[in-house]
Parts: C-alpha cells; sequence; structure tokens
C-alpha cells in the first residue's frame, strides 16, 4: 500500500528519495534572542531521513514574531544558528527548508524583542490568550499596518530569504496558513481595509502574491514554496468565500513557477480537487492525524505529490525506516510539544527491534 510512497520525484531544485515530508512545528526550543542552538540542530538531524524537513515558523522580523523562544531569521546570529542546523541536516544527507512565519496579530508584547503592540491587516483583536512568560494574556487589539508598512514587510519577508539561504537552507516555506499575518490578509473577516491590499478578493490575494514574488526573486522560484490552509478557522479566522479566494490566489501564484504549494486540508475535497488542477508543479498534502497508509493513497491517486506529516515525525525520528519495516510507531507525548528541552524532543528512541 506504500510503494507510491517511496518513489522518487524532484522537488524545484531538489531531487527527494522518497515522498515523505515532515510538516513545519513549532517547538518553542530556541534561544530568547531566537537563535537556533546545537539541540535543534540534533533534533533536525535525528530527522533528516525525511524526504524533506520543513522547519518550525520563523519569523521574518522582530514584529512577526507571537510565541515564547521561537527562532528567527532576521540577524547575524540567528543566521550562524541556523547554519549549525542546515549542515547538521546535510551531514545526514537531508534537506531542509526554513518556514518564514509571520504571526501578525497572534501575538503579545511580552513575547517579543521591542516589546511593541502587534500588527495586522486591520485593528481587529483576535479572540483568546497568548501564553507569556507571566502566564496566558488576553491578546491585544492589534495595530493597522499602513500601506507603506505593507511594503516595507513584503521586502522583511525578502530579506528573510537571504538570510535563509545564507544560512545554507535549501529553500523556504511562506507560511500562508492557520490564522497568521499572511492568512489575516486572505480572510475578509481580519481583513477590513481599503487600500490596494483589502477589500476584493484580488486585494486580499496581493500581499500573499507580492509576498511570493519577493521571495521568488531573490533566492529563485525553485527554492521557493508557500502553504495555505482553505477553510481552516485557526487563530480566529472566518472566510465568507473561501472556494473563490483560494482558487483566485493560486491562479495568481502559477506564473510564478514556485517549488510547491502546501495544503493543510480541511475538509473540502471539491476545493482540493480544484487547487490540484489549478496548481502546476508539486502539491504537498497534509490531511492531519497520523494514517500513513490511508494518506499515501492521495499519492497513488495523484492527489498529492508528497505528503507531509507532523507528530509521527516528531515521536519517531526514524519514521521512514519504521514505515518501510512495519515496525511499531512511538506516540507523541503533547505534554513535551512546546518550551523545556531534550524530554520529548531528542530523546525519543530509534526502533531496536
Amino acid at each position: 500500500m506504500l510503494d507510491a510512497l517511496w518513489t522518487p520525484t524532484t522537488l524545484g531544485a531538489m531531487s527527494l528519495p522518497h515522498r515523505l515530508v515532515m510538516a513545519p512545528m513549532t517547538r518553542d526550543r530556541s534561544t530568547p534572542e531566537g537563535v537556533p542552538t546545537q539541540l535543534n540542530a540534533e533534533y533536525y538531524a535525528q530527522r533528516a531521513s525525511n524526504a524533506l524537513i520543513i522547519s518550525e515558523g520563523t519569523q521574518p522580523s522582530a514584529d512577526g514574531q507571537g510565541y515564547l523562544l521561537t527562532p528567527g531569521i532576521y540577524d547575524d546570529a540567528q543566521i550562524a544558528g541556523w547554519r549549525k542546523v542546515t549542515n547538521a541536516v546535510h551531514a545526514a544527507d537531508g534537506r531542509i527548508v526554513i518556514q518564514l512565519m509571520h504571526v501578525g496579530r497572534i501575538s503579545h508584547p511580552d513575547n517579543t524583542p521591542h516589546g511593541r503592540q502587534p500588527v495586522a491587516p486591520s485593528a481587529i483583536r483576535p479572540a483568546g490568550a497568548m501564553f507569556t512568560a507571566s502566564g496566558p494574556q488576553e491578546m491585544p487589539e492589534p495595530r493597522a499596518l499602513s500601506t507603506q508598512e505593507v511594503a516595507a514587510t513584503v521586502d522583511d519577508f525578502r530579506r528573510a530569504a537571504a538570510a535563509a539561504a545564507a544560512a545554507g537552507a535549501d529553500g523556504v516555506e511562506i507560511h500562508g496558513a492557520n490564522g497568521y499575518l499572511v492568512h489575516q490578509f486572505l480572510s475578509d473577516n481580519t481583513n477590513q481595509r481599503t487600500d490596494r491590499y483589502g477589500g476584493s478578493i484580488e486585494g486580499r490575494i496581493r500581499f500573499a502574491v507580492e509576498v511570493a514574488a519577493a521571495v521568488a526573486d531573490e533566492i529563485g522560484p525553485e527554492r521557493t514554496g508557500i502553504r495555505i490552509s482553505p477553510g481552516n478557522p485557526y487563530n480566529d479566522i472566518a472566510e465568507s468565500d473561501t472556494a473563490e479566494l483560494y482558487s483566485s490566489l493560486v491562479e495568481a501564484l502559477r506564473p510564478l513557477d514556485l517549488a510547491y504549494l502546501h495544503v493543510m486540508h480541511a475538509g473540502d475535497e471539491a476545493l482540493l480537487d480544484t487547487l490540484r488542477a489549478q496548481w502546476p508543479s508539486t502539491l504537498i498534502l497534509n490531511r492531519g492525524g497520523t494514517d500513513v497508509p490511508t494518506r499515501a493513497k492521495d499519492i497513488e491517486n495523484g492527489t498529492a505529490d508528497l505528503i507531509s506529516v507532523g507528530a509521527l515525525a516528531l515521536a519517531n525520528p526514524d519514521l521512514v525506516e519504521r514505515l518501510r519495516t512495519g515496525a511499531p510507531l512511538n506516540t507523541p507525548d503533547p505534554s513535551t510539544f512546546y518550551g523545556g528541552g531534550a524530554a520529548g524532543y531528542t530523546d525519543y528512541p530509534t526502533y531496536t527491534g
């Protein structure tokens, strides 16, 4: 049943040995300054047998940080930290792209290096609380970016992509999903702008397309991917025009010749079929859940070219070998997902038979 999963393929400029991708997962184990450490390098290198590793969300600027202890990729110390990670992954014969994640309004000033109010397309406060060093706090109303600041934020993504390349990453993934900044521009409940970045679907997709174009121009489209999550209500998102919105977005991204589209699937099979038909290159699909054999059918039937797996890759550093041989799988421990040290991070055992 898994035969299709083990066939080689290409992804932009990369040759991949099979079709199983490690999904991006926030782990909150960088330094307070957003610098990856040797522990992070060990964690990613342990999982280098995945066809591709997509890193945890990484802020492209100080304004892009929302959570404690997440990495950045906008200063020299962060670049040096990420170079430890990429060197370790490459030494283990792996491939890694850095996911650029600007959280927008999903933040709290206490979690950022400058202590400033979060920024967003519009000054609309998200529901919910943010975990900070002093405990959970209600997320504040964000400040709406000016038109000029939107353009400057696009440049932040461009510079971060260049920094990722300087750190030795094989590419970058733009995080356009899960209710973070790019997604906030897409959704009409978070974007109520009246300038060229709001209003119509054409206006609301403009930021995503400009970010993708800037990143592709900086490091090459063959090293650029983007992740979307149509219909995902996470982080207080409520899209009223999902099918038309994402079909228009994908159509606008097509001419950029990006390496891949990464879809976090929320259940609309008709829309997934539409996006698959529209997208001219590699499509990575994440359906969630842990049933890899069932999800491999998406490769067999052409719905996806690769599948991404989150918690199972977290809990099984040797997931590829376990799936190939039918070995039992480690069970993920949610209590150690976020923050901490080696426990629940680099101490998951490999299978010894």
